[in-house]
């Protein structure tokens, strides 16, 4: 704890020249009735700082505001948990004076809160973190407000999909069976053909065997399918909610892969099942692989020396790297195919300041020093989690390397940051656990039989989420 106390010691002195600067950055954002930054930090004041549930869980949260108070004690300046639900809702408790100051959510939900003026506009620039941080990250919290562009949130995590899978249940032979160009890679986890391949005869094998599970009713996880042959959630860059996508491009062999994968696994697919029971299943050997965020890796872990691993053994047992390619002609069956790259929905957590704050400068220092480097740093070390800062990530270097560099090649693709999107995920869920329950229909009940009923399906999606969004603003 001192380390950190006094590696962050600098981040006052940059506060108070951020401080000194901000009056010129807010008058133009004061008149859109938002920012109440003054260029004086408020003295002996108590922020409530609004966390997820895993930062506390994990200790991390604590940590932060132990640091941050020694480094603000002379000024008076308290942060204290929150004490709230992780999903508690600003818009409703915000302007009763229940809401946090400061809050970290993921972008889709913070960004909910820019309509009704709840949050802020940051002068991020100002920002110890602001250069380190990519473009790509500062978009998903970025729009226009009376035609001028404010960013409301700062990027603390990048999260996306990863695979995770068992090295020691590879088999004996896959050297020699299942390594076809011999560059040290097991092929089941680079292509999705080789991995249909090998959960078929993982399932033959009987005894609640299986190779890939994951439940396939989430969009989250399921929606980059469609991604990977030309859909997308909304157009003009996720900002035009009168644009749906899902159904465009060749998106219909997105929901093809679906409804193969189903075929490998078994009916818990359809539901929340394998999500829930991932861990001790792979914990187990039951599952030999699922895709997950990197933040629950240590869940894994835990289980698995639950199982009577070392920790030691488990570490090195369970292996953690990017979505394998999937073949351009959708057939997971296919040998030899022309291989395309998975594109994955993603998302961007960060930080908040909330309008109704009765100390916004305080809220802007404790964001400051929350993204410095060295508690970006302990953060991914304590919380499994993938910083936003690009020198942290090559600190931290792993996983955070391959979510980063998935951000910038486009193969994650960030939720949108509208309020419309809420609408977005019913329409989807529904498709889903139908097309992955066509796997387990008699089959003269098969309602999938033909990339043309998918695409239907996906174009009855768009009008679903189309009619949702427009009959509510009428």
């Amino acid at each position: 704890m001192k380390k950190t106390i006094i590696a962050v010691s600098l981040h006052m002195a940059i506060l108070i020249a951020i401080i000194a600067v901000l009056g010129s950055a807010s008058g133009t954002v004061e008149q859109e009735g938002q920012a109440q930054f003054t260029g004086e930090l408020e003295r002996n004041v108590v922020i409530r700082i609004l966390e997820n549930d895993t930062a506390k869980e994990q200790g991390y949260l604590q940590e932060l505001l132990d640091a941050f108070n020694a480094e603000y004690a002379e000024y008076g300046i308290v942060a204290v948990d929150a004490n709230m639900d992780q999903y508690s809702d600003l818009e409703n408790d915000g302007p009763y004076g229940y809401g946090p100051d400061v809050l970290y959510q993921a972008n889709d939900r913070i960004m909910r809160y820019v309509a009704g003026r709840h949050i802020q506009p940051i002068p991020v620039e100002q920002l110890d973190c602001y250069s380190e941080i990519s473009e790509s990250a500062w978009e998903a919290y970025t729009t226009e407000v009376s035609g001028q562009e404010y960013i409301f949130g700062v990027p603390v995590n990048v999260q996306g999909p990863l695979l995770y899978y068992r090295k020691d249940l590879l088999p004996d032979n896959w050297e020699e069976d299942w390594d076809d160009d011999k560059n040290g890679v097991p092929d089941m986890v680079e292509n999705w053909n080789d991995m249909y391949a090998f959960s078929l005869w993982r399932k033959s094998q009987g005894n609640e065997t299986f190779g890939y599970m994951k439940s396939l009713f989430d969009p989250y996880f399921a929606v980059g399918y469609l991604y990977s042959y030309g859909a997308y959630s909304f157009g003009n860059n996720n900002t035009d909610p009168s644009d749906i996508g899902y159904s465009a491009g060749d998106s219909e062999l997105g929901g093809w892969v679906i409804r193969q994968l189903a075929s490998i696994m078994n009916e818990w697919c359809i539901d929340d099942t394998i999500t829930v029971n991932a861990y001790n299943r792979l914990a187990r050997g039951d599952y030999f692989a699922t895709m997950t965020t990197p933040d629950v890796y240590t869940l894994f872990i835990d289980e698995m020396v639950a199982e009577g691993m070392t920790r030691e053994e488990a570490v090195e047992n369970l292996v953690v790297t990017s979505i394998p390619k999937l073949p351009a002609s959708g057939d997971l069956s296919e040998g030899n195919p022309e291989l395309i790259d998975s594109k994955m929905m993603g998302g961007v957590n960060g930080y908040a300041i909330s309008s109704y704050t009765k100390a916004p400068n305080a809220c802007l220092a404790f964001v400051n020093f929350a993204t410095s480097y060295e508690m970006m740093k302990l953060r991914s070390e304590m919380l499994g989690v993938v910083p936003a800062r690009n020198d942290t990530v090559l600190e931290v270097g792993g996983l955070a390397l391959v979510i980063n560099r998935s951000l910038e090649e486009g193969n994650i693709i960030v939720m949108p940051s509208i309020k419309e999107n809420a609408q977005m995920w019913t329409p989807l869920q529904t498709f889903f656990t139908d097309v992955a329950q066509d796997a387990y229909r008699a089959e003269n009940e098969v309602k999938y039989a033909s990339l043309e009923a998918i695409k239907t399906a996906l174009q009855n999606v768009d009008q679903q989420i189309y009619d949702a969004i427009f009959t509510l603003q009428e």
